[in-house]
């Protein structure tokens, strides 16, 4: 085959690519794809920070102030009625765990987000007073009190 040949080829190929195809691959090709792939990667990273807090520092100072309680084994059992299968749990403390995760996530990117917010407050310019604009708002304001004024007077001058 000449090289010819095989240019036309993947030329041919090229315009048969499906649409969807086309679209996911700009798709992949946007930014916001590569950072929304970082956000995740930094977010489970994030996650495992923020369970190691709550399990290893915030739990337990709750137990300790609640009397040496452990949330991780709180559980409601509910037995097993067939002989030769175990009882069923269901654990709400590791979902009370959990919540108390969530809440130190949403936490954090609050202030995370109110910080960024009140930098690009700080940052952004003072709006600047237009002088001239003002002017000519002012003159306009002026001729048109003229104008009242005089339309005033011809009107008791023709009754």
């Amino acid at each position: 085959m000449k090289k010819e040949d095989i240019s036309k080829n993947l030329d041919n190929l090229k315009k048969k690519e499906p649409k969807i195809l086309k679209e996911f691959k700009e798709f992949i090709n946007r930014g916001s794809v590569i950072d929304l792939a970082v956000g995740i990667i930094i977010g489970g990273a994030f996650t495992s920070i923020v369970n190691s807090l709550v399990s290893d520092v915030v739990m337990p100072v709750i137990s300790m102030i609640i009397g040496g309680f452990d949330f991780s084994n709180l559980k409601l059992t509910i037995p097993a009625y067939i002989d030769g299968i175990e009882p069923a749990t269901i654990n709400y403390g590791n979902f009370i765990t959990a919540v108390i995760n969530f809440l130190i996530i949403a936490f954090v990117i609050f202030i995370l987000i109110r910080s960024i917010n009140n930098m690009k407050k700080k940052a952004a310019p003072a709006p600047v007073e237009d002088k001239a604009a003002t002017k000519v708002e002012e003159s306009q304001t002026e001729i048109l009190k003229e104008i009242r004024d005089l339309l005033k007077k011809d009107a008791k001058k023709s009754k």
